[in-house]
């Protein structure tokens, strides 16, 4: 585990950005700094989980949120704006504290340490493996997913003053960093050690904020999640525990530079350039790659359209090089019902072949060519949809369906068409705990694939339960 020493300095409240849980604002008394700092830690999970936690206003200093209304509630959902990725929602101030930063110093710093720890327990009918499965991977397990640190500073994007700065440092160890990890950075836990638990630096990059140019430019460098998507691989910025089929084998780091413009109110557009999916910047593997996005959001806020043509470059076969085209839709029936719509195609050229004499990239698959193909172009495609219902402040219900068709079998091990349906409650003990059970039911439509190979369906039961300092 890292442990980061950082200044605390103070000034107003800064944005959520995607990758962070919303929490609320800290309890603040007369007596608070009189009393010891495991106190003070305890007194804030006292007050949350009795509802007797009370708000303080915003710092004098903070200013009103700049921009279309958020459309959801935050809890019970994972996010109250339409996501996009590889920016804090510009315009949208931080007034969030967290259970540990209240025990350090009231919450008054804009340097924020935080995280969460995520045990997670599965039963399925596959006795060997719930690949290709996301997050809970290994059959019939009680196990540690997560266990993450965050420390980060977030831009002022509400103010059009002045340039300011943010960063994010994170520390990620479980059986999850099989889902983040990319080559070059640990990644030899995983590619040549095949370890069930290991650490991975999920999220390490600075930001700065432009406002002179349109509503706001946020430019981000370092390593970042891949920007598309409903879905991030960090378990509180998801509807459902477990990840469907279409997450399960997309790109999930990108490590590079990328402006996010906000043009007006509904609309924002995304260009960067990285090193490619899931590569260190040292790595052979790594070669100049092209992001482009686009976002609308409609005036009512009940719609939004995000497409991104994302890790652009030859194509060719590398560790991941992944050539990836995504939409994403949201729509907001009511103030309780919304649903989250995602498809995407992927491919990669001269993909070595299954039957053939080239050897493929440690931890990457080849692909089942037609006959005498040494290699070939490998292409899938996938879609999803997720439909919610807020049932109280502290609950909701999620419903996903996905299909994904694994062409030539280079994402999943198995050429094969896929289908899986998924439901789960979410249940919030204050703002603090989440639980979140789940009923999942999947099926290879062509050919055995569960249990390693043994099964054509996979039924699993399992749940996670996220605590939050």
């Amino acid at each position: 585990m890292w442990i980061v020493l950082l200044p605390w300095d103070l000034a107003s409240a800064q944005q959520l950005e995607k990758e962070s849980a919303p929490l609320p604002e800290a309890p603040k008394s007369a007596t608070a700094q009189t009393k010891g700092f495991f106190t003070r830690w305890a007194d804030f999970y006292r007050q949350d989980w009795r509802g007797t936690a009370a708000s303080s206003p915003a710092p004098p200093t903070a200013l009103p949120r700049r921009g279309l209304p958020s459309p959801l509630d935050s809890p019970p959902f994972p996010n109250s704006d339409w996501s996009y990725g590889g920016s804090p929602v510009i315009g949208e101030p931080d007034t969030n504290s967290y259970p540990l930063m209240t025990a350090i110093n009231q919450a008054r710093s804009r340097t924020k340490i935080y995280g969460w720890i995520d045990p997670t327990l599965n039963f399925s009918t596959s006795a060997h493996s719930n690949a290709p499965e996301a997050n809970d991977n290994y059959s019939n397990r009680f196990e540690l997913n997560q266990l993450v640190v965050y420390a980060e500073r977030l831009p002022d994007s509400v103010q059009r003053d002045h340039i300011d700065w943010g960063y994010h440092l994170s520390a990620l160890y479980g059986t999850d960093y099989r889902f983040t990890t990319a080559k070059g950075y640990f990644s030899g836990q995983l590619l040549n050690d095949h370890r069930e638990y290991g650490f991975d630096p999920a999220l390490e990059y600075v930001d700065i904020y432009i406002p002179q140019v349109a509503q706001g430019m946020n430019v981000r460098l370092g390593r970042f999640i891949s920007i598309p998507g409903i879905e991030a691989q960090l378990a509180p910025n998801n509807y459902i525990f477990s990840h469907s089929l279409l997450y399960a084998i997309d790109p999930f780091t990108d490590t590079g530079l990328l402006a996010t413009v906000k043009l007006n109110d509904q609309w924002l557009v995304q260009a960067g350039i990285t090193a490619g999916h899931d590569v260190a910047l040292w790595t052979p593997d790594a070669k100049p790659s092209a992001t482009a996005c686009v976002s609308y959001t409609t005036r009512s806020v009940n719609d939004n359209l995000y497409i991104c043509a994302n890790g652009i470059n030859d194509g060719k076969y590398a560790y991941n090089n992944l050539q990836q085209y995504d939409a994403t839709w949201y729509h907001k029936f009511s103030k309780t019902w919304h649903m989250a719509t995602e498809t995407w195609y992927m491919y990669e050229r001269d993909v070595p072949a299954v039957a053939g004499n080239i050897q493929p990239e440690t931890g990457a698959n080849a692909a089942y060519c037609g006959t005498g193909e040494r290699r070939c172009t490998a292409p899938e495609y996938a879609a999803v949809n997720f439909l919610q219902k807020e049932l109280s402040p502290h609950d909701f219900l999620s419903f996903r369906s996905d299909f994904l068709d694994d062409k030539k079998g280079q994402r999943t091990g198995y050429a094969t068409r896929y289908s899986e349906n998924t439901i789960m409650w979410c249940h919030w003990i204050g703002t603090t705990v989440q639980l979140r059970p789940e009923l999942r039911f999947e099926r290879a439509l062509d050919k055995k694939v569960y249990d390693d190979g043994r099964h054509h369906n996979q039924l699993t039961v399992a749940s996670d339960l996220i605590f939050h300092f």
